[in-house]
């Protein structure tokens, strides 16, 4: 699985791009001078959520995967999340495209 850091810094912890994702992962104790934690934590989030769809495109498969994500924070309960990746037809690695909160799960 493959976490870009521009991926991270400029878009889930960039509060002018991404206003709500932003605060929501900040909320939640992620920071972009430890962007790596997140990208791990993103990274197990797939691994131990349940995937809820899966398309075929002429790019790759994209999977949808929900489910909660430890944080830094520990807060209780665990947020669920929804992340979407994709495992391009050129390679077996997962890339990350996106992630947000599920509704009703917003700090």
């Amino acid at each position: 699985m493959h976490v870009e850091k521009r991926k991270i810094l400029d878009y889930l912890l960039n509060k002018e791009k991404s206003r709500g994702k932003a605060a929501f992962f900040m909320t939640m104790g992620f920071k972009a001078s430890h962007w790596e934690v997140l990208a791990q934590a993103l990274k197990n989030q797939a691994v131990i959520g349940t995937v809820s769809s899966i398309v075929e495109s002429p790019y790759g498969i994209r999977y949808t995967v929900d489910g909660p994500i430890e944080t830094p924070n520990k807060r209780s309960p665990m947020p669920s999340i929804r992340t979407v990746w994709i495992r391009e037809s050129a390679t077996e690695e997962w890339r990350l495209v996106t992630a947000y909160p599920l509704k009703g799960d917003t700090p």
